[in-house]
């Protein structure tokens, strides 16, 4: 399919501009300091709606049915995801008047379920793992007539996400290197195809979780490929890819260079946030500023964005990389 991911972003972003928050993007002095010259930056998507960067992609996605097929405020749409995904897409579908019914797995940890039933989720509980559970949903969406809402694997979702990049130009347009978590790919698949059209010579790095890689591993083999994921604090990227993700091409053919982050690392990353910048991120943020620490003389002298994805971290992480990591 041939789709223009620039011009599909361009619209994204006037399309859901109402319906956002333009994230602040602020400069690190703690980080640029330890490189000479170097000046580094941090996008809060971590303090975005819903407290993620998939709010963007979820309200694209709505906005775009609503345009096309105004008969989903009866039929509704379908989701998987227990978590940012679920969020942003609850959000979008009260704001926008449009019945959503979100599929977790049975196990599904108790405190999401909570939240989701909490803020007025319509929950459905099948299968043991977030696989059965989208299946599901995609079946189910199919059989009532209406659209299952992907976390990734969507142009216009992709392109939801890609207004990041917009604000980016805005608030930096000097910039070198803009660092990305990865998952599905989702977020920098639009990331990396916008910045890649205005500005061909800012570099796009991919970022993953050492004990979940399988994007990088793909793009390694050239294929989506299945790669056994460990656990890992980046769990909001961990886990597989769809075999046909519009994701994977965009990743190999715009994305500059792949970090791996071991979690360690992550965890000092979420922990500088919090003593340097009094700002809580979840485990996939950790990965993006993770991989910039490790990694500092690869950018000196650059204008760098690190992209800070999330902020939804259980009470009970975030005490546990307290007790471990603050500084004596």
């Amino acid at each position: 399919m041939n789709v223009c991911y620039p011009q599909l972003i361009l619209e994204a972003t006037k399309r859901i501009k109402p319906h956002i928050w333009k994230t602040p993007l602020i400069y690190s002095s703690y980080l640029s300091d330890t490189v000479k010259k170097t000046n580094v930056y941090i996008k809060l998507e971590s303090e975005q709606l819903t407290g993620s960067f998939k709010v963007r992609g979820a309200f694209n996605k709505l906005l775009q049915l609503l345009e096309t097929n105004p008969e989903i405020r009866k039929t509704g749409v379908y989701t998987a995801s227990s978590g940012n995904h679920g969020l942003a897409c609850l959000q979008a579908s009260k704001v926008l008047d449009v019945p959503l019914t979100i599929y977790c797995q049975e196990g599904v940890d108790p405190g999401k379920k909570d939240f989701l039933l909490h803020e007025g989720a319509r929950l459905v509980l099948h299968g043991h793992d977030c696989v059965e559970a989208e299946l599901k949903a995609r079946s189910d969406a199919e059989t009532h007539g209406t659209t299952y809402v992907s976390p990734y694997n969507d142009p216009t979702v992709v392109a939801g996400q890609g207004s990041i990049s917009v604000e980016i130009f805005e608030q930096l347009p000097e910039v070198d290197a803009v660092l990305v978590p990865v998952g599905g790919g989702g977020l920098i698949a639009g990331i990396a195809r916008y910045i890649k059209q205005v500005k061909p010579s800012t570099k796009v790095y991919g970022c993953q979780p050492k004990n979940s890689k399988v994007m990088f591993e793909s793009v390694k083999a050239n294929k989506v490929i299945f790669e056994e994921s460990f656990p890992t604090l980046s769990d909001a990227t961990a886990g597989g890819l769809e075999e046909s993700t519009v994701t994977f091409e965009l990743c190999r053919d715009f994305v500059d260079e792949w970090i791996m982050v071991e979690e360690d690392d992550i965890a000092k990353a979420m922990m500088l946030m919090v003593e340097k910048h009094h700002k809580i991120v979840e485990g996939a943020a950790g990965v993006s500023i993770g991989a910039y620490m490790t990694n500092m003389e690869k950018f000196s002298g650059q204008n760098v964005v690190i992209i800070s994805c999330g902020g939804n971290l259980s009470l009970s992480i975030l005490n546990d990389i307290v007790s471990k990591y603050k500084s004596k």
